[in-house]
């Protein structure tokens, strides 16, 4: 559910809300933004020159608000794509219909090319797809993509992995950002795996984790650590997000006694 202080789970078991993983990791922060926020408002302008131009002069306000947003209105679209290419995920291993989409299915054919390449059969090798799981000790809860079983162990010994997909649009299949390694040690460690009647199971024995980086002509699993260490520290994002999100707003002014408006002056 989402809130002013962002995303919460609610616990079908009636326990406290159940803070997200990504609403606790968006507590780390994130140098590269700034520039690129500021990127987008000039990409905004040298796409439209002339106009920005004339709008400067005539409705500068209006025009300041729309760049100062043009990042905002970016990753609205990229989580909007985000979330369409997991729906379509889903469909894909259920082998349910799924509407037309041609932003989607570039992406979706690369996860099929995928699955292909490491000849996943779904009904034996998937063991769950779109799963969320709990930490009720640490307050926290997400959804994993895919847990499925690869052979990369000794001699080709099938392994479970915790799969998180990534898309863009631009980026290089290359690409891991410093917070996915937590967001996939969050997901790993969580005892609880909820089932669709809201009932508990236990987590699955995941070996290894990656992302699975889907781009309009390519693809690449790229396997990150999820161990103790990177637990910890999505652990200390969860402390930091919960210490912000119920922080003041203000804090009393302090004054000498002798004062004007110090509580502590005494009546002349």
């Amino acid at each position: 559910m989402a809130t002013e202080r962002g995303r919460y789970y609610r616990d079908p078991a009636g326990g406290p809300d159940l803070i997200s993983v990504t609403n606790a990791l968006s507590s780390i922060a994130k140098p590269a933004l700034l520039p690129w926020a500021a990127g987008r408002a000039a990409d905004a302008v040298i796409a439209a020159p002339i106009v920005a131009a004339r709008r400067a002069r005539s409705e500068p306000a209006a025009l300041r608000r729309e760049l100062v947003a043009a990042h905002r209105v970016y990753t609205d679209d990229a989580r909007n794509l985000g979330t369409r290419v997991h729906e379509r995920a889903v469909a894909l291993v259920l082998n349910a219909p799924y509407p037309a989409d041609p932003e989607v299915e570039p992406y979706a054919i690369e996860l099929a090319s995928w699955f292909r390449l490491w000849r996943v059969d779904f009904a034996r090798d998937i063991e769950a797809i779109e799963t969320t799981v709990m930490h009720r000790r640490y307050g926290y809860a997400g959804t994993g993509d895919l847990w499925v079983w690869l052979p990369t162990g000794p001699h080709g010994r099938r392994q479970l992995w915790l799969i998180d997909y990534k898309t863009s649009a631009k980026k290089p299949d290359t690409v891991v950002y410093d917070e996915q390694p937590l967001q996939l040690a969050a997901l790993r460690h969580a005892p609880v795996l909820l089932l669709p009647d809201d009932t508990d199971a236990p987590a699955l024995p995941v070996r290894r984790t990656g992302l699975l980086n889907l781009r309009t002509r390519s693809h690449r699993l790229i396997e990150v650590p999820s161990g103790r260490v990177q637990f910890r520290a999505f652990l200390a994002a969860t402390r930091t997000a919960r210490y912000l999100h119920n922080a003041p707003s203000a804090y009393d002014t302090i004054l000498p006694p002798w004062a004007p408006g110090s509580p502590d002056r005494k009546a002349a």
